[in-house]
């Protein structure tokens, strides 16, 4: 059974997400790994309590002692895992809504290979139960909060917030105790909004995939914060109320850890969707872009193959790996801010010189996702004129459609060249498939 996507189980709760599901994959992660201790964390959602205790059991089912640490966001649980040296799990489903909920596994603060998903999905389907002699224990871990705090207070022990005027939208998700906890420590004023969790109001209307309602509700001269349902991404809103969206966050950073000798490399790794006037932002200052598949694993496996240290995506999830081993929202945020304090200057003075350019997306659909290797295609774009435009033409790994994404400094044009690469993949795709003529 195919169990795991791009970013661990995740489906609508009781549909596909049940706690039969639950059950079994704790028993067949339990079978997996050696561990004798297993972390498990969750959200706000109201389903998170009956998965927790599913899961729970299911781990326990297989020897393991399971340690309860509450709500906490993906990356604090990620960072227990690191320094703990031991297995995690995570009961979230991130910025979607809150009918959903998903199970991410955490090996010492990473992700699962895709090795590893196979390996559990082949246990999956018949659960090996250990004698009653053997099975776990099931307690709480309290201590996690302030582990976590404690290890983030440690980390910018050198940042004085004090004086500094922020709003934080906490999307009634994760991190609505630990962002506003760290930030009123380090001296912030601070002003949250969306942190009364109700178990099913988490990312509705609030957060990071909803920034204009923070932009609305941010007060001026104010520098705006937003993480999503489970703390890993970090957008922000400057003091005129516009959007800083990940692409410039990671310029602001790129620029700023050079100045400090912490870019290694002078690289910076993103995706094949990073906005083109960062790349030309970075390229001014001699920093170069590489770009990696979509999705934040993609991300990490390209700064660990480069000796990267900063790379992430417009979404705001930004992995700073001198710091942890994931993106977390709350590093990001404490890192934009100590850029600002750094550079005396404001968040729109330093994202304002990094272009961002319109991006156009058609979505073309076919029987035959190969024809994004013909040649005839491959030849179309090559005879192009894309000077300051920027091409991607890929397959869609869950429906039927290819994407032709185009952007560059303006949006006509860049549509224009969009429709013409379309009509050639719909002129191929019909060639190769006559019935659809």
């Amino acid at each position: 059974m195919e169990l795991f996507g791009t970013d661990g189980v995740r489906g609508v709760v009781n549909e596909f997400l049940t706690p039969q599901l639950a059950f079994k994959l704790g028993n067949a992660v339990g079978r997996v790994y050696e561990e004798e201790a297993v972390l498990v964390a969750k959200d706000t959602r109201k389903t998170g309590d009956m998965l927790e205790s599913a899961l729970a059991a299911g781990l326990a089912s297989a020897g393991k002692d399971v340690k309860l640490c509450g709500v906490l966001p993906t990356p604090a649980l990620a960072l227990l895992s690191n320094r703990m040296k031991t297995l995690g799990i995570v009961i979230s489903a991130s910025h979607n809504p809150p009918e959903f909920n998903g199970i991410k596994v955490i090996m010492n603060g990473y992700k699962l290979s895709d090795e590893l998903e196979r390996k559990i999905e082949g246990l999956f389907e018949k659960e090996e139960l250990v004698s009653y002699k053997n099975v776990g224990r099931v307690q709480r871990f309290d201590k996690a909060f302030d582990i976590y705090t404690g290890e983030i207070l440690s980390m910018f022990s050198d940042l004085d917030l004090k004086g500094f005027k922020v709003d934080v939208d906490v999307a009634n998700g994760a991190a609505y105790r630990t962002t506003p906890y760290v930030l009123e420590k380090l001296g912030a004023d601070l002003e949250v909004h969306f942190n009364e969790p109700d178990g099913i109001n988490i990312n509705h209307e609030c957060g990071s995939t909803n920034i204009d309602v923070l932009s609305s509700r941010k007060r001026e001269g104010v520098i705006g914060i937003a993480h999503d349902g489970d703390a890993d991404r970090c957008l922000f809103v400057d003091e005129d109320g516009n959007e800083v969206n990940g692409d410039k966050v990671i310029g602001i950073m790129a620029l700023s850890m050079l100045e400090e000798a912490r870019l290694r490399k002078k690289t910076v790794v993103g995706t094949i969707l990073t906005n083109l006037g960062l790349e030309q932002f970075l390229k001014k200052h001699g920093i170069e872009l590489l770009r990696a598949k979509v999705g934040d694993k993609y991300v990490l496996e390209k700064m660990k193959s480069s000796g990267s240290v900063l790379g992430g995506e417009r979404s705001g999830h930004i992995i700073f790996l001198d710091r942890s081993t994931t993106g977390d929202g709350l590093i990001t945020a404490l890192e934009l801010l100590r850029a600002v304090r750094r550079a005396k200057k404001t968040l729109k003075e330093l994202h304002t010189p990094i272009a961002d350019y319109p991006q156009v997306m058609i979505n073309v659909k076919v029987s035959d996702k190969s024809v994004t290797e013909s040649s005839k295609v491959k030849k179309v774009i090559e005879n192009l004129d894309l000077e300051n435009y920027r091409v991607v033409v890929r397959p869609s790994g869950t429906e039927p459609v290819i994407r032709v994404m185009v952007e560059g400094e303006d949006m006509n044009q860049a549509y224009k060249i969009a429709e013409d690469i379309a009509e050639v993949v719909k002129e191929i795709d019909t060639e190769r498939n006559p019935k659809l003529l």
